[in-house]
């Protein structure tokens, strides 16, 4: 099957991302949400994708004869691909790709004509399920499903997709443009043809198909750093050391670019809420990631979740 028409479900932070990233290699994006306000908050992620996808292009002649450019890779394939002819040409495509997303909040016009739908909604299980569920009567038989989560297997939602064969998770991480990273991992019934077409549409949105050979929570990248984050959040919870200092101590003695508040900002409080939903501890206000969680949804209550609002554990603007 050739994928042409793409379905995003879901248009959070990580959404609009994906379905920018696929318009803007060529692909026709639908974007789905539950509701009519749904679609009122996807719009100004797009707006602002536009804008950072402009930047970025007005500042890559200065890559061009660099020996190491800290360039865009999702928009060049390698470095001797940034030219100025190059760089034209992608910013007439930005400009196209802007006006020709599909907003809708209806089943049959967001998923029957899809050839690939990718799962973008929040990492709540019932959701998911529901969600499942309630497009599979509008797919086409073809069509193949795939889920962004970020911590849930595929095995815990095949059944209730009715294409269990046509089934499998593509994980991106945040920020895509440049951090283009794909995870692709299947579960023990996935057709191993419908995972190369996964892998070969990553490829060919800009993306590094990184392959799991077999289901892991967390895939490759979350199984590092949600360790990571989680005993940040500890440290935090217990009172020994505010974000800064647990973020600098971190950056000065790995050389990591960001510390892991900074990460979570990047994220979105939201999400890094909903999975520590998952677990019992969080749940607990003696303990450490419970006190942590108790802090995180005061801030979320208060609309500070991170980049998108322009305040998290730092102020943006």
């Amino acid at each position: 099957m050739t994928i042409q028409k793409v379905t995003i479900a879901g248009g959070g932070v990580l959404g609009a991302q994906i379905a920018y990233a696929a318009a803007f290699h060529g692909y026709d994006v639908t974007i789905w949400g539950r509701r009519d306000d749904s679609i009122e908050r996807i719009k100004p992620r797009v707006d602002r994708l536009h804008q950072i996808y402009s930047e970025e292009l007005e500042v890559a002649p200065s890559y061009i004869g660099e020996k190491n450019p800290n360039y865009p890779r999702s928009f060049f394939a390698s470095k001797e691909e940034i030219t100025e002819e190059r760089i034209a040409e992608l910013k007439e495509v930005n400009e196209k790709v802007y006006k020709s997303f599909i907003y809708t909040t209806d089943l049959e016009e967001g998923f029957g004509h899809a050839d690939l739908v990718i799962e973008a909604i929040a990492e709540v299980v019932d959701q998911k399920k529901d969600f499942y569920e309630k497009i599979a009567p509008f797919l086409k038989e073809e069509a193949i499903l795939v889920t962004n989560s970020s911590t849930l297997l595929p095995s815990m939602f095949r059944e209730y997709t009715g294409r269990e064969e046509r089934f499998l998770s593509l994980h991106f991480a945040n920020n895509i443009h440049r951090q283009n990273l794909a995870e692709v991992m299947k579960h023990d019934k996935t057709d191993d043809g419908v995972m190369k077409e996964v892998v070969e549409f990553a490829r060919s949105i800009g993306m590094y198909p990184a392959v799991l050979r077999k289901e892991q929570p967390g895939y490759i990248l979350n199984s590092i750093l949600v360790p990571v984050l989680g005993a940040g959040l500890t440290l935090y919870g217990n009172d020994v050391a505010d974000p800064v200092d647990i973020d600098m101590d971190w950056k000065i003695g790995t050389g990591s670019p960001k510390g892991p508040f900074e990460i979570i900002d990047l994220v979105g409080l939201t999400t890094v809420i909903n999975i520590l939903s998952n677990n019992p501890a969080s749940q607990d206000p003696s303990t450490p990631i419970g006190k942590a969680m108790i802090k995180l949804k005061e801030m979320a209550d208060k609309g500070h979740i991170g980049i998108e609002s322009g305040q998290g554990f730092y102020k943006y603007k």
